[in-house]
């Protein structure tokens, strides 16, 4: 089975959750018998295909692509076009939902991550050209891969599309504690947070679904958190001006501090952290909390969408749109060594659940099913 993954994800970003998911499949496919995967991507500006074998790439980084993301796209179309008559693919999986024909002769395979842009159009910029993108490529695709059963349900619920032309793949999970360093945590947090106290770790983007203002609010609202927590956020980018000057309204300019950095940095926030922290609306699937548990760092999310579907019992629970919630929860985990250590124990065993081998095998299985072999 020859199968062809397209280049558009991989022309948009240069790291994220996608990427690192198509990245992984293909590269767990090589390792699988009677099947060829190809990530063609000629002009890109991706970080993670530049660790992947030679062989299971064809493509280029061109640095400065990564402020000329449609310019990449386009040169990848004609170039692409060339490779997929050379390869002759059984399966194209198409990577994102932009405008894109249709391979001649190959199955034709999307991924849908989630419905954000559906469910909370104000939160993300070109929501209604994504959601008509994503539309159209539901509807060309011979088959719909879900990466969560919460993300199926809203597919069928949202879209025009038989139920037996939709699966779910579970996502696997980056082994990020093979990334730590050799610091100790007293000496991370101090070089971090600017003296040695405990935090509670935020992860990634902070616009409105992800709930971060909801999270401050709790935390806010908790002398005993204020008084002996600091809050991490990582990723994201810097706090932008609005997000400074809600810090500084709840006096917590001196709290609540900001890293960036490499997978190895994020390692060293999760093992160093006493708790960490998705305070989501809405996750497609929702790899955090699994990283997090890989390096024993004891997980407080969201009871919505597909996190419970994620974390099992190995999370203490909140409702995200109810501070005092996100609060009570906080406080349970980070007053009790025993609770925090069964969290602990209990994610060691959950993440087991989760792997990019299981990912790959059951994703060359729904392609099999396409092919009818």
């Amino acid at each position: 089975m020859r199968v062809m993954f397209d280049s558009q994800i991989f022309c948009f970003q240069r790291f994220g959750g996608i990427s690192r998911y198509i990245a992984s499949l293909a590269s767990e496919m090589m390792k699988m018998q009677d099947v060829l995967p190809l990530i063609v991507a000629p002009f890109h500006c991706n970080d993670y295909l530049e660790h992947l074998p030679r062989s299971l790439v064809r493509g280029k980084k061109i640095a400065w692509l990564k402020n000329a993301k449609l310019a990449a796209y386009a040169a990848s179309a004609l170039p692409s076009i060339l490779w997929e008559h050379r390869f002759r693919p059984d399966i194209l999986h198409n990577t994102y939902y932009y405008p894109a024909r249709r391979a001649a002769a190959a199955r034709q395979i999307v991924t849908v991550y989630d419905l954000i842009h559906e469910k909370y159009p104000g939160n993300l910029s070109a929501s209604s050209s994504i959601v008509r993108w994503k539309a159209a490529a539901i509807a060309r695709a011979d088959h719909v891969i879900c990466i969560s059963e919460n993300t199926r349900r809203d597919v069928l619920n949202t879209y025009r599309i038989d139920e037996d032309r939709v699966s779910v793949t579970y996502l696997g999970y980056s082994a990020l504690e093979n990334l730590l360093s050799d610091e100790s945590a007293s000496a991370f947090r101090t070089r971090v947070l600017g003296e040695n106290v405990p935090y509670l770790l935020f992860v990634g983007v902070r616009v409105g679904y992800k709930n971060f203002g909801g999270f401050l609010d709790a935390y806010a609202g908790s002398e005993w958190l204020r008084k002996n927590f600091y809050v991490l956020c990582f990723g994201g980018g810097n706090f932008t001006p609005s997000e400074q000057l809600t810090i500084s309204q709840s006096n917590l300019t001196e709290r609540v501090k900001y890293v960036g950095g490499s997978d190895s940095v994020l390692a060293s926030c999760y093992s160093h952290a006493s708790l960490f922290v998705y305070p989501s609306y809405y996750e497609g699937f929702g790899l955090p909390p699994l990283e997090a548990m890989s390096l024993d760092c004891p997980v407080a999310c969201s009871n919505t969408s597909s996190l419970p579907e994620v974390v099992g019992d190995a999370a203490v629970m909140f409702d995200p749109a109810r501070p005092d919630s996100i609060r009570l929860a906080l406080e349970s985990v980070l007053a009790s060594v025993s609770l925090a250590a069964s969290l602990v124990d209990r994610g060691r065993v959950r993440k087991l659940h989760f792997s990019w081998k299981e990912c790959a095998k059951n994703t060359v299985e729904v392609y099999r099913s396409v092919l009818g072999t």
